[in-house]
C-alpha cells in the first residue's frame, strides 16, 4: 500500500518524483504529495485524488529544488482528503516525512505527545510519527539520524520512511520494517521508491534495505546502512536490476491489465525457459534441488498466500496431491499467522505472493520458520522481501505488473507450481516416466494454446456488453476449475463493482440455487474431464429456473453448446494444466465488463497493489 519516491542529485527533483509517484500509482492513489528542499526553503504540495490532480496544483507554484520527497495514497489511518495527504511536517514545520505502512501504537504516542503541547492537524499515524521523531530529537539534542534510529525503537508497527530536514539539503534518512525500500544508486544522484520501477531508466543499481535497517544518502554519492536496534554499520549489497523501461509502459493498449492479460503466452514460456528441457526430459528448478530430501520427505506442504495467490495455491493443491501424493493445505496467510497452527520441521511452507511484500505473508513465513519448517518462495519481483525471507524459492518472471487485478501472475504462478509438482512427482517415483514426459511435453503446448484463446477476445466482448448491466454474477467450477471459479468471481468484483461469487459447482444446491432466476448470469467452466456429466446436471438445474449460461467448454463439447445461452470454447489440454486456460477468457469477460460500465479498470476504487498493511 502506499508508493513513496524520493531524490537526492543534481538535476532537478520535481520531475522525477513525478514520474516515480505515476508509476506506483498502483500501490494508492486517493491522494498525493510532494515536498522539496531548496535555498533552506520547505515547499509542500499536496492534494487529495491522483498525482495527476497534485501536477495541476503545483503548475505555476514554485518547484526548485534538487532534493524532495513524495507519496502516493491507501488511506490507512484518516479518510482520503488535502490535510491527511502526505508528505507529513512536523509541529516545528521543520521536519517532513513520506510513510508506508502503520504505526500500530501510534495512539499511545499521540496522547503523550499531547501531554506535551504538541497539536496536530491530520487523523494519520504518519503526523504522530513525525512528530515523536522530532520530540526525540529536541529533547535530547540529537541529530536526524540519531533521533529517528531512537524514536523508532520505541515504534510498533510497520513502516518505509523517508525523512528530509529544512536547512539540510544534502540528506535524507530512511528505514524500513515490514513495507518495501529501495535506493537506486547514480553517479552523482540518490533514487528512493517503493520499488525500482521510478528510477530504472536512471540506473540499473539498487541497494534494497531490509528489516530493521535505516539509512542515510547524503550528496556526494555517500550511502551509510546501519541496523535501528544496534546501531551496528551494514556493508550495502549492491544488485544489478533486470528491469526494462519497456515492461511498464502500455505499449499501445489501452490499459495495462489488458496488456498483461495479452502478455501471458509470453510471461509463461519466460516463466518455463531454463527450467523445463524438453531435449533431455529434465526440470531445473535449483530451489528443489537443494532441499529435495526434504521434499521427497516432506509429510505436508502447506501453501500460504492471499488473494490471487491464493486461488494459484488451490489449484497447486489438487496438482500436487494427483502428481506427488502428499498430504497439501492451502491457507489464507491472514489467517494462519494467527491460528496458532501445528507445524513441524518436516513441513514445507510454500510461500506465494506477486509483490513479494504482502504483509501478512512475511508474518506468516516468520512465524514458520521459527518451528522449523523450510520456507519456499514464490514470488515475481526479484529481491522482494519474500524471497530474501526464504530458505529457497522461484521467481515466476512474469514481468511488472502494472494493473491492479492480477492476471499474467496468476498463470506465472500456476505455471511454476506445475513444474514444481511434476519434478518433486518424478522424484518421488509417483509419476510414471512415461507421464513425466507426457507433463512436460503438454505443458510447453500452453502459451499457443492461450494464444489461440487471445484470438477469440472478440466473442467474450459480445458476452460483456449482453450481461454489463448485471447486479450479480454466480462462476461455478468443478475439481482443478473451483479455484478458477473463485479467481473469475473476484476479477469481475474487483474491477467492475458487480458483485460475484465463486462456488464448488456441486455446492450450488446447497444454498445458491435459490439466488438463480431470469437475472442471474451464472458461468460455468465445464471441461470434459472436470467430470464432465456432473456439470451438465448442474446445467440443466440452471436452466430449470431460467438462469442465463455462460458456458467455458473445450473445443467439440456439443451437449454443453446446445444447452448453453452463450460458449466460450478452449483448446484441450492435461486436466490439471485447464486452469492456465479457462481463466484466460474470464479475465477479459472482467475487463471488458469493466470498461463497458466505465470503470476505471487498472486502479479500481479502494484496492491497491502490494498490500503491505494488515
Amino acid at each position: 500500500m502506499c508508493g513513496i519516491v524520493g531524490y537526492l542529485g543534481t538535476e532537478k527533483a520535481y520531475p522525477v518524483i513525478i514520474k516515480g509517484l505515476k508509476r506506483l500509482e498502483y500501490r494508492g492513489y486517493d491522494s498525493a504529495g510532494i515536498a522539496l528542499l531548496s535555498n533552506d526553503e520547505l515547499k509542500l504540495y499536496k492534494c487529495k485524488g491522483k498525482v495527476s490532480d497534485l501536477e495541476a496544483i503545483c503548475e505555476g507554484k514554485d518547484i526548485e529544488g534538487n532534493i524532495g520527497i513524495g507519496h502516493t495514497r491507501w488511506a490507512t489511518h484518516g479518510i482520503p482528503n488535502d490535510v491527511n495527504s502526505h508528505p507529513h511536517v512536523s509541529q516545528s514545520g521543520k521536519l517532513v516525512i513520506i510513510h508506508n505502512g502503520i504505526i500500530e501504537n501510534y495512539a499511545s504516542l499521540k496522547r503523550d505527545l499531547q501531554q506535551k503541547g504538541y497539536r496536530f492537524k491530520s487523523e494519520t499515524d504518519t503526523e504522530v510519527l513525525i512528530n515523536f521523531i522530532e520530540m526525540v530529537k529536541e529533547d535530547q539534542n540529537l541529530s536526524l539520524r540519531k533521533a529517528v534510529r531512537i524514536a523508532l525503537t520505541q515504534v510498533v508497527g510497520a513502516y518505509a520512511i523517508a525523512i528530509m530536514e529544512q536547512g539540510n539539503t544534502d540528506q535524507v534518512v530512511l528505514a524500513k520494517k515490514g513495507s518495501p525500500l529501495v535506493v537506486g544508486l547514480g553517479e552523482d544522484d540518490f533514487f528512493i521508491a517503493s520499488d525500482a520501477t521510478p528510477f530504472i531508466e536512471y540506473t540499473k543499481n539498487a541497494v534494497y534495505l531490509e528489516d530493521g535497517e535505516m539509512g542515510v544518502i547524503q550528496r556526494g554519492g555517500k550511502l551509510e546502512i546501519s541496523t535501528i536496534e544496534e546501531d551496528k554499520l551494514v556493508t550495502p549489497y549492491v544488485q544489478e536490476l533486470q528491469l526494462h523501461l519497456e515492461a511498464i509502459e502500455k505499449s499501445g493498449y489501452d490499459h495495462f491489465m489488458l496488456k498483461e492479460i495479452f502478455e501471458q503466452p509470453r510471461s509463461i514460456r519466460d516463466t518455463l525457459r531454463g527450467r523445463l528441457n524438453l531435449e533431455n526430459f529434465v526440470i531445473s528448478m535449483s530451489g528443489i534441488r537443494e532441499y529435495a530430501n526434504r521434499f521427497e520427505n516432506a509429510e505436508r506442504i502447506i501453501f500460504i498466500a492471499c488473494g490471487t495467490s491464493w486461488h494459484a495455491g488451490l489449484v497447486a493443491e489438487y496438482i500436487f496431491e494427483e502428481f506427488c501424493r502428499v498430504p497439501v493445505e492451502v491457507e489464507y496467510a491472514s489467517e494462519f499467522r494467527y491460528r496458532n497452527p501445528v507445524i513441524t520441521e518436516n513441513d514445507i511452507i510454500i510461500a506465494i505472493s506477486q509483490s513479494g511484500e504482502t504483509a501478512d505473508t512475511l508474518a506468516a513465513i516468520e512465524m514458520a520458520k521459527q518451528k522449523g519448517a523450510t520456507i519456499f518462495g514464490i514470488c515475481n519481483v526479484v529481491g522482494s522481501s519474500i524471497a530474501r525471507a526464504s530458505h529457497a524459492g522461484a521467481y515466476t518472471h512474469a514481468g511488472p505488473e502494472i494493473g491492479v487485478a492480477s492476471t499474467k501472475a496468476f498463470t506465472a504462478q500456476v505455471a511454476v507450481l506445475a513444474l514444481m509438482a511434476i519434478e518433486l512427482g518424478n522424484r518421488k517415483g509417483t509419476l510414471k516416466e512415461s507421464r513425466v514426459r507426457e507433463l512436460m511435453q503438454e505443458l510447453d503446448t500452453i502459451p499457443s494454446k492461450i494464444e489461440m484463446m487471445l484470438e477469440s477476445d472478440d466473442q467474450t466482448r459480445d458476452i460483456a456488453e449482453r450481461f454489463k448491466g448485471a447486479s450479480n454474477f454466480l462462476y461455478l467450477g468443478r475439481g482443478y476449475n473451483f479455484p478458477v471459479a473463485l479467481e473469475g468471481a473476484l476479477k469481475l468484483k474487483e474491477i467492475s463493482y458487480i458483485h460475484a461469487e465463486g462456488y464448488p459447482a456441486a455446492e450450488m444446491k446447497h444454498g445458491p440455487i435459490a439466488l438463480i432466476d431470469e437475472n442471474m448470469p451464472v458461468v460455468v467452466i465445464a471441461t470434459k474431464n472436470g467430470q464432465h456429466e456432473k456439470v451438465v446436471s448442474n446445467i440443466q438445474e440452471i436452466k430449470a429456473r431460467d438462469g442465463k449460461i455462460i458456458a467455458v467448454i473445450n473445443e467439440g463439447d456439443d451437449e454443453i453448446k446446445e444447452m448453453a445461452d452463450y460458449v466460450i470454447e478452449i483448446p484441450d489440454t492435461e486436466e490439471a494444466f485447464t486452469p492456465l486456460i479457462t481463466t484466460v477468457p474470464l479475465q477479459l469477460l472482467s475487463y471488458h465488463i469493466a470498461v463497458m460500465r466505465g470503470c476505471n479498470v487498472d486502479q479500481p476504487r479502494n484496492l491497491a497493489k502490494s498490500v503491505t498493511v494488515e
